[in-house]
């Protein structure tokens, strides 16, 4: 039996507003919200399916209609976090006007925020990648993502004069970002919530990326 989702649209989400939920969009979404509460609390295998479905207002049958597991609970949840993250970094992937600092900080601070509502979920994610293959092949599928959009972004930044030059590769500069931003943002999603601890972080973050590809923090 396999996890019945909603069919992914463009990643960008277009159409998605212009079509009304249906009743099993409504039921599924509910389960997942349910899910997301009690992960800030206990992990998903400490989590039964009845928790799930007397918090979603749903029969047993109709859970296993939508999800064929806690497991694919979570990977519902994991899929939607991640690409939102994602799409997070687009305004420096795809910075226009703004400056390399300004977009830098602008995407990491979402980022940061991101972690911080999800943390839960993501960090859920992160151990479940661990013994369940699905998990794990998302991880490595969004990190590859977000290291070539990196890479090709420092590449492009080379071109016109504002990067710093190689070595190292556009390539292995990206790896190394992305999965700093990872560890970091893990472990800050676990912290006591501080608005100024967080600016920080994206301050320091921030700093981190900008002396990294362009040699200075005031571009």
């Amino acid at each position: 039996m396999t996890v019945r989702r909603q069919s992914d649209r463009a990643e960008s989400g277009e159409g998605d507003e212009a079509r009304k939920p249906s009743k099993g969009d409504l039921t599924s979404q509910a389960i997942l919200d349910t899910a997301a509460r009690l992960l800030a609390k206990r992990s998903m295998h400490e989590i039964g399916i009845d928790e799930l479905t007397a918090g979603a207002g749903v029969s047993r049958s109709t859970f296993y209609f939508h999800f064929e597991s806690r497991d694919a609970v979570l990977l519902e949840l994991s899929e939607r976090v991640l690409r939102e993250i994602y799409h997070s970094g687009i305004v420096w992937f795809r910075r226009s006007d703004e400056t390399p600092s300004d977009a830098v900080r602008r995407a990491l601070t979402a980022t940061v925020a991101l972690w911080r509502k999800h943390g839960p979920v993501l960090r859920a994610s992160v151990r479940g990648r661990e013994s369940d293959p699905r998990l794990a092949q998302l991880w490595v599928e969004v990190a590859r993502r977000f290291m070539r959009s990196t890479a090709v972004q420092i590449e492009s930044e080379r071109r016109a004069g504002l990067a710093l030059p190689g070595p190292p590769s556009a390539k292995t500069i990206a790896r190394a970002l992305v999965l700093m931003n990872e560890h970091v943002c893990y472990h800050q999603s676990m912290a006591k919530k501080s608005a100024k601890w967080d600016a920080d972080i994206v301050d320091t973050l921030t700093t981190i990326w900008l002396r990294t590809i362009y040699g200075t923090e005031s571009e």
